[in-house]
This record gives structure tokens, sequence and C-alpha cells, in this order.
């Protein structure tokens, strides 16, 4: 299952923060790509899990865990055939 979640970064030194989060987030196994953005939202991970579950705790137990991490919203991605 692929997944994208977008994460928003705290301000206190925002563009210092933002790194360190995204290095801590790469760490994280079954994390594919790590992107900076410009927008409502610091980073977008991409995200490779075997279940539903396996996501929630990934991101409930992981990426939120993260200092720095405020607010997450997730993708599910789905193929149309």
């Amino acid at each position: 299952m692929k997944a994208f979640v977008a994460a928003k970064v705290g301000t206190a030194e925002h563009l210092g923060l933002i790194k360190t989060v995204r290095e801590e987030i790469a760490k994280i196994p079954g994390m594919v790509n790590v992107f900076t953005v410009f927008g409502r939202y610091d980073l977008i991970v991409e995200v490779e899990v075997k279940s539903l579950s396996e996501l929630a705790r990934l991101i409930d137990d992981k990426i939120r865990a993260i200092t720095g991490v405020v607010a997450t919203e997730t993708f599910i991605s789905y193929e149309i055939e």
C-alpha cells in the first residue's frame, strides 16, 4: 500500500527545524521519499506499508512523535484499472 503523508512543522527556528524533522522521518522504515514543499504543509512523505493498521501505527507512533511535527494529513494511493 502506498500513501503520502503531509506534515506541518512548528515555527521555532523554522528552516532548521524542517531539516531536522525531514532527517528524522527519512530514518523511519517504510519511508520511500521525503520532499520539502511550499504551501500549507512543509513536508510530503511517500510511504510504503503492508496494511492500513501499519500505516496508522507509523503515523501515530513515529511521524507524529517527532518533535516539531504539529499536524499531518494522509493521502492513500490507489490504482484505477
